[in-house]
């Protein structure tokens, strides 16, 4: 039998079923699912040291298991020394058991590694079923080597659903093992 992740399997054949109940779909193909999760992370420092960029897209690459990317500003920006074309970001794009693999190391090892953590707040939602996250610290993924940080910093975390609500898209994610805070 080939492998498939943990969340995988716990989406095929319980969150389906809760969502479904929830929601009353009359059709498995309208429960919603994530479709990806994109680590974005912004390295303004780079503008004066180049080597900044490489740290961002290892860290994301070690974090996420998949190779990062630089990513290039737009348009030029006379008073952070910026021009365009310059790199000035990292981001990962995560799909399929990528995705699950992620999330499912998200949960249940680096959240609870969060100084005084009772929960991510539920306010993160976008009007269209999306889910941001921000990490404050890159340190709390088991991953990472702390002796080899030369900077801590946070990054991004947004989880994309097919779904249509805010409403929907918190079930899901809620399902899937987010942890919300309860108020």
């Amino acid at each position: 039998m080939a492998y498939s992740p943990r969340l995988k399997e716990e989406y095929k054949s319980r969150v389906i079923a809760a969502l479904t109940e929830e929601f009353g779909y009359n059709n498995v193909m309208q429960v919603p699912k994530l479709t990806k999760i994109v680590i974005s992370k912004g390295v303004g420092g780079a503008v004066a040291d180049k080597k900044l960029i490489d740290y961002a897209v290892e860290e994301l690459t070690t974090i996420s298991g998949q190779k990062a990317i630089s990513t290039l500003s737009k348009k030029d920006v006379a008073s952070f020394k910026l021009r365009k074309g310059m790199p000035i970001g990292a981001k990962v794009t995560l799909r399929g058991e990528m995705m699950y693999e992620f999330l499912d190391r998200l949960v249940t090892s680096a959240l609870p590694r969060v100084r005084d953590f009772n929960g991510i707040k539920a306010t993160g939602f976008d009007g269209r079923g999306n889910y941001n996250l921000g990490v404050t610290e890159q340190i709390i993924f088991p991953e990472i080597n702390i002796d080899k940080v030369n900077k801590i910093s946070g990054m991004d975390i947004t989880f994309v659903t097919t779904a249509d609500t805010d409403k929907e898209a918190k079930s899901l994610l809620t399902e899937l093992g987010l942890p919300f805070k309860k108020n």
